[in-house]
């Protein structure tokens, strides 16, 4: 686990700032997320929806806020969910996220104290990343 620094802490806070205006009538588990990118901070809350697989997570929210603003390099994502604990994102957040930068520090926060630092491939070991779709394997017979 990578130790917590001052700049984690500081996005952390924005991530915390936001996440009481989250749409989470659904749930009741309400989401704020913050990405630094660029020198930047790019905040996001979790948006439920009656049909649940439309719901768009924190980490979604505000990775898009980023690449609105012509952000596609992502350093840092923190993320404070309603749980004692860390919340982790989900799967689909880390493929996602994946994206913008497999190897992005991930700042975890949750209603306690304690903190949760991790690189995104140690999430999401193995990414489908651009790389394989840019691969030539030399054979054009398809």
């Amino acid at each position: 686990m990578a130790e917590v620094t001052q700049a984690d802490l500081a996005l952390l806070a924005f991530a915390r700032e936001v996440r009481n205006r989250a749409y989470a009538p659904y749930s009741g588990f309400r989401v704020g997320a913050a990405v630094f990118a660029g020198g930047d901070i790019y905040q996001g809350v979790n948006v439920e929806n009656a049909a649940y697989g439309s719901t768009v997570c924190a980490e979604r929210a505000a990775a898009t806020a980023a690449v609105t603003a012509g952000k596609t390099e992502f350093d840092a994502i923190a993320v404070v969910g309603d749980s004692a604990d860390p919340t982790v994102p989900c799967g689909a957040c880390r493929q996602f996220l994946a994206e913008f930068n497999p190897h992005m520090r991930v700042i975890m926060g949750g209603k306690g104290e304690e903190v949760m630092v991790r690189t995104l491939d140690e999430l999401l070991p193995e990414a489908f990343v651009r790389a394989y779709l840019d691969q030539d394997d030399g054979d054009d017979s398809e």
